[in-house]
């Protein structure tokens, strides 16, 4: 499982780190939306993270890592095509379709780890998970930067977005499953001893709001920051 894991991991933060790394150039230098238009953009990306208590209804259809590895090739076609719809709706589409593929990720994997792990292995197995992703992040700006010497927006968005698309396609092929973990309770639950978990979860997705998105923004409207580091 933890294998099955990490590569989803990373080929969700490859995808996403790429996505945002080209976003406020797309938008602005190509596609010249407003201020307000990227607002709007960046407000129903996050309305998929108010709905992932669906994944619950969709666990009595669909076994858990395979959502996981869908919700993955979601993502990348939301990417895969976000420059092939180079206007306001299109991008709003294509927004939500990403949107929804990684917050359901990062449902569906958060879950997975600690049903297929101790207490003990799971706090290190998020945290190597972490790294991993931190690394790739890292790495997908250089990356960005190559793809960008040679290719425009539409196509960088598509190598980038089929890269994650095939990597979940070939994770439906894995089943990662011990037999011998017990059978998850399908279900929401909130405690109140995890309030200030819950509270810092918010506050946390409030600031990420207000630093990557418009301070990002006014980086490439106003200063004229681009996507290559010259």
């Amino acid at each position: 499982m933890y294998k099955y894991l990490l590569v989803l991991v990373i080929s969700t933060s490859f995808g996403f780190q790429g996505w945002r790394t080209l976003f406020n150039n797309f938008v602005v230098d190509e596609v010249k939306l407003s201020g307000l238009q990227v607002g709007i953009i960046q407000s129903v990306r996050e309305v998929p993270g108010f709905l992932v208590f669906l994944v619950i209804y969709l666990l009595l259809i669909v076994k858990e890592h395979t959502l996981s590895a869908l919700s993955v090739i979601l993502l990348g076609i939301g990417i895969s095509f976000t420059g092939f719809l180079p206007h306001f709706h299109g991008i709003l589409l294509t927004t939500v379709i990403m949107s929804v593929g990684f917050h359901f990720f990062e449902t569906t994997n958060k879950s997975l780890t600690i049903q297929h792990f101790n207490k003990n292995q799971s706090a290190i197995v998020f945290a190597k998970i972490r790294s991993y992703s931190a690394l790739t992040n890292i790495a997908v700006g250089g990356f960005v930067i190559l793809l960008t010497m040679y290719f425009n927006f539409k196509y960088t968005y598509l190598v980038i977005g089929t890269i994650v698309v095939l990597a979940g396609m070939y994770m439906l092929t894995v089943n990662p499953i011990d037999r011998e973990v017990p059978i998850q309770r399908k279900g929401l639950f909130l405690k109140k001893k995890y309030w200030l978990y819950y509270v810092l979860n918010f506050l946390s997705g409030a600031r990420r709001q207000i630093f990557v998105v418009f301070s990002l923004l006014l980086l490439v409207e106003k200063y004229d920051f681009s996507v290559s580091c010259w």
